[in-house]
């Protein structure tokens, strides 16, 4: 009888990208160019092709297109967001695969993480910033 073998896969490099409520785990594997997000291909969890490309920029600008395959698993915050996640993750994995990267991702503005949220609400005002209607008499 044969013995199994243990088929596991292994990353070369993992990121956690992160954009207002959005957080996308990264998975760098050596592959073809496949890019999954929670399960499904991207052209169909980002319907919005601009969406999809921005999830591939750091590979345009490392010049790494089709050498990496990628798992990404996002939660939180709404489809901008989270594709601008997946790009600060897989930025952040390829830098994890290989540092020479660093420089060229940094220069193009994928290596730092957007802070800009959405401001809290205060109490006594309608919204952040919205008042309610004032009275004179």
């Amino acid at each position: 009888m044969a013995k199994k073998t243990d088929n596991k896969v292994v990353n070369l490099g993992s990121g956690v990208g992160r954009r207002k409520t959005a957080v996308a785990r990264v998975y760098l594997r050596e592959g073809n160019g496949k890019i999954t997000i929670n399960g499904k291909p991207v052209d169909e969890y980002f319907v919005d092709a601009l969406n999809a490309k921005l999830v591939s920029e750091p590979f345009v600008v490392t010049g790494t297109e089709g050498k990496y395959d990628l798992v990404i698993n996002v939660c939180g915050g709404g489809i901008k967001g989270q594709a601008e996640a997946c790009r600060h993750g897989v930025a952040r994995a390829l830098v994890d695969e290989n540092a020479d990267y660093k420089p060229a991702l940094h220069t193009a503005g994928l290596m730092t993480r957007d802070p800009r949220m959405v401001e809290r609400k205060k109490y006594g005002q309608r919204g952040a910033r919205r008042r309610f209607q004032f009275s004179k008499r």
